[in-house]
């Protein structure tokens, strides 16, 4: 599968991403790279950006553990209590949905993202 999200591994990408999203949407995944729940949300994740044609939405990935910094900063600037897995959508620097655990489905995100 062609990968169509990428990851964030400092402040500052998160930081341009952030900004970005007063042009575009920005969808976060919040990873936990031990957690089982968050394997299978990951996978929920890749399924739906699989299907995907709209290049307008940045896809992007966090592992927790591994960049505990950048997962806190997120949780700060987006005023949401940290959560793994977590996926949020952001425009304007205004988070429009989110959700956590089991309730990170291909159509939870279909419909978050899509309308």
């Amino acid at each position: 599968m062609l990968k169509k999200w990428s990851e964030i591994s400092s402040l500052d990408e998160w930081r341009e991403n952030w900004e970005a999203s007063g042009e575009h949407p920005v969808v976060i995944f919040k990873h936990s790279t031990a957690c089982p729940v968050s394997a299978e949300a990951l996978r929920e994740y890749e399924q739906y950006i699989s299907k995907i044609s709209d290049t307008e939405v940045k896809y992007l990935l966090v592992k927790v553990i591994e960049s505990r910094p950048i997962s806190n900063q997120i949780a700060e600037d987006c005023q949401v209590k940290h959560e793994s897995p977590q996926a949020l959508v952001i425009k304007n620097k205004q988070v429009t949905w989110s959700a956590s655990h089991w309730k990170i489905t291909e159509s939870s995100l279909k419909q978050a993202i899509d309308g």
